[in-house]
C-alpha cells in the first residue's frame, strides 16, 4: 500500500524539513478498519474454542481440551498481535514510511487450515 499525499508548501518552495505532509485520514480509517478485523476474527476464534469445549462431546476428552484451549490461545494471539499490528502501522503511516509486514497471517491461517481437521478427526473416531 503506498502512502500518497499533497505536496507540503514547504517542498514546493524548495525548503526541505520544515513541514511534513498532513496526514492522509483515509489510511488511518482504513488501518482501523484493519484492526476491527483482527478484533472479529480473534473473537470467532476464541467463540469457536469455546463451544469446542461446551459442546463437542463425541470423542476423546483430551482431544477436545487440547483442540479447544488451542483456538482460544489463538483467537487472543490474533487479538494482541491485531493491537500491535494497528500500532506499528498508525505509526508508520504519521510518519510517511512503508508498512511492515504483517505477523500473525502465518498462525491463522494454519489454525484455521488445521482445526476443521482436527475437529473432523474427533468426530470421525467416535
Amino acid at each position: 500500500m503506498t502512502r500518497r499525499t499533497s505536496p507540503s508548501r514547504a517542498s514546493l518552495s524548495g525548503v526541505e524539513g520544515q513541514q511534513q505532509p498532513p496526514t492522509d485520514y483515509r489510511f488511518l480509517l482504513a488501518n482501523e478498519r484493519t484492526y476491527l478485523a483482527y478484533v472479529r476474527t480473534g473473537l470467532a476464534l476464541q467463540v469457536a474454542g469455546l463451544g469446542v469445549l461446551q459442546f463437542l462431546t463425541q470423542g476423546h476428552d483430551a482431544l477436545r481440551l487440547v483442540l479447544g484451549l488451542a483456538l482460544i490461545g489463538v483467537g487472543s494471539y490474533v487479538g494482541a498481535s491485531g493491537y500491535r499490528r494497528t500500532r506499528q502501522a498508525e505509526e508508520d503511516i504519521r510518519a510517511g514510511r512503508e508498512l511492515s509486514p504483517p505477523h500473525a497471517r502465518a498462525t491463522t491461517t494454519i489454525v484455521v487450515v488445521v482445526a476443521p481437521l482436527l475437529v473432523g478427526l474427533l468426530i470421525a473416531l467416535r
